[in-house]
């Protein structure tokens, strides 16, 4: 195929939408190539997303887990690193628009790749969210931080037995890989690292409520290694419900409803939803232009070789795209990055490009607790030290930056070979903050953030005389 650019002379302008996993490979497998590369994303940051839940349990620090984009990308000249949250992607006029703080660019495209990811899904209860925050960004992380040490903290001046209770119950909503890692983090912070700090209260008394309307723990790996997970979590204190639906959440607990369609209610003031993703709502709109089919959870469905109909200068990657029931998970986004690169470097070298996308698993591996994990790499399954061993190197080998894996051994060592965590830091904007962002609302664009100007006339809507 002949692209456009080749008939005008000028370089072919690539743009990737997002910076998660398929969006950094793919920018990085082009650096060599004759390209002028934007990327653009909402964030100025690379999600190590998978660590998440350390950062909200305080082994690590969001530096560590997050690396600027720019960094990354700063020997690579062939690439730019715009901020801006896309919000609209013309696949006629071939153009991409981005908007931060009601600032608007067009940026136009010979070759798009797509890899927008995904968010939290509440199942259509978006409210949830208020009470119930999700693990999908660093915002995310450091709320939970904040009200999981918190919690502890309030429940150090309470003096009603109940309202203790309250606040030293934590219930997390999912028992997939993330709830499962968090709620055994929680755990082992409740029972290993505050066992000493308080003098009121006794941390180790905290309930931790893992719950998940699936029949099992770790739905996506087999009985065996489920069955091992959910042992490990129960000797360290974690409660395991199963087939309890969630129906209600708010400010003082949680409402469940049990398979026998009893419903119950659970007094807890922290509450993690780690259950269920829902797709950029640019796949929605990529559906909409090219006829591509788009599944409930918002993935777009893609051709053999990541494209959509009838636009081959698309190609869509990561939790985007559906396409043979692959999963939601960072080496899908890893190859399939560099597989949506390899093909625009064949079209500009006038090669044929490859039919057909083909996923190598590499296996799946989730933390239980310190010294406990489990692995399944295909024919090999296993659980305890030495899956939780390769855990570590695995994570080692993706973190991104020598800075960033040395910073992140260090944390580790500090968690796990001792009682410590070095990032217990929280502070009321990381608890509050989203929820003042969200009563702003529209306004927020105008206040004192950096947002448009109106040259000529006095705007302040947060009544301050400077900023």
């Amino acid at each position: 195929m002949t692209t456009a650019t080749q008939s005008t002379g000028r370089r072919p302008r690539v743009v990737i939408v997002g910076s998660g996993f398929g969006g950094l490979f793919a920018a990085k497998q082009l650096r060599k190539a004759p390209v002028d590369i934007t990327l653009v994303a909402k964030t100025t940051h690379h999600l190590f997303q998978p660590l998440l839940y350390q950062v909200a349990t305080g082994i690590l620090s969001e530096g560590e887990i997050a690396p600027a984009t720019r960094e990354i990308l700063r020997d690579q000249d062939n690439a730019r690193v715009v901020l801006g949250e896309v919000t609209d992607i013309d696949t006629t006029a071939r153009t991409v628009t981005s908007v931060v703080l009601g600032r608007t660019s067009v940026h136009e495209y010979d070759e798009l790749i797509v890899a927008a990811g995904a968010g939290q899904s509440y199942f259509g209860n978006d409210q949830f969210a208020e009470f119930a925050p999700g693990m999908k960004s660093i915002d995310d992380a450091l709320e939970l931080r904040g009200r999981i040490f918190g919690a502890f903290e309030l429940a150090e001046l309470a003096t009603a037995p109940e309202e203790i209770d309250r606040l030293l119950t934590f219930v997390v909503v999912g028992a997939g890989p993330t709830g499962v890692e968090m709620a055994g983090q929680i755990a082992e912070l409740a029972r290993r690292t505050l066992r000493k700090d308080f003098r009121h209260i006794d941390p180790t008394s905290a309930r931790v409520i893992l719950l998940d309307a699936a029949p099992k723990v770790l739905p996506p790996f087999v009985d065996k290694l489920g069955e091992a997970a959910a042992k490990k979590l129960k000797s360290i204190g974690v409660e395991i419900q199963l087939g309890a639906m969630v129906t209600d959440v708010d400010a003082d607990g949680i409402v469940v409803k049990d398979k026998d369609g009893h419903e119950r209610r659970i007094h807890a003031a922290t509450k993690i939803w780690a259950a269920g993703v829902q797709a950029s709502p640019l796949g929605k709109l990529l559906g909409e232009q090219t006829g591509a089919e788009v599944d409930r959870a918002g993935r777009i469905s893609v051709q053999p070789d990541l494209t959509l109909p009838g636009h081959p200068e698309i190609q869509v990657v990561g939790d985007m795209m559906s396409l043979n029931r692959l999963p939601g998970v960072a080496q899908v986004a890893i190859q399939g990055g560099r597989f949506a690169a390899s093909a625009i470097q064949a079209r500009i070298a006038g090669r044929p490009t490859k039919p057909e996308f083909v996923y190598h698993d590499k296996g799946s591996m989730a933390t239980i607790s310190r010294f406990d994990a489990v692995a399944d790499l295909g024919k090999i399954k296993f659980s305890g030290f030495f899956a939780w061993v390769m855990w570590l190197l695995v994570h080692i080998v993706y973190v991104v930056g020598f800075k960033s894996r040395f910073t992140t051994v260090v944390g580790w060592a500090v968690s796990f070979l001792g009682r410590g965590r070095g990032q217990r830091t929280a502070t009321q904007q990381q608890v509050y903050g989203r929820l003042a962002l969200e009563q702003l609302g529209s306004d927020f664009e105008v206040s004192k953030t950096g947002g448009r100007h109106h040259y000529g006339e006095k705007v302040d809507v947060t009544g301050r005389e400077s900023a």
